[in-house]
């Protein structure tokens, strides 16, 4: 069986490559849209990084943790539709 410690490095490699990646978009996205969603893509990615934190370390604080930053992505993510929506309709 695989131990603790190879299982979370294992995982983290894909999440650390996901994370260049949607960095990579959120700088070079052309559009305010492609560098919303790029962060929250980012966002994703954090919420998963505590989640490896709390499976390599055993604390639980790092899941409040990633509740906090799940819901603060969720009211962005919303006040941002509005304002496209906002935006689209003076035009």
């Amino acid at each position: 069986m695989i131990d603790m410690a190879t299982l979370t490095t294992v995982l983290a490699v894909p999440l650390a490559l996901a994370f260049l990646l949607a960095g990579w978009r959120m700088v070079s996205g052309p559009s305010f849209a492609d560098r919303f969603v790029a962060l929250d893509m980012l966002t994703a990615i954090a919420v998963g990084f505590a989640a490896l934190t709390t499976l390599a370390t055993g604390r639980g604080a790092f899941l409040d943790i990633a509740l906090g930053i799940s819901l603060i992505n969720f009211v962005a993510t919303a006040a941002f539709a509005v304002f496209l929506e906002r935006k689209r309709r003076r035009q």
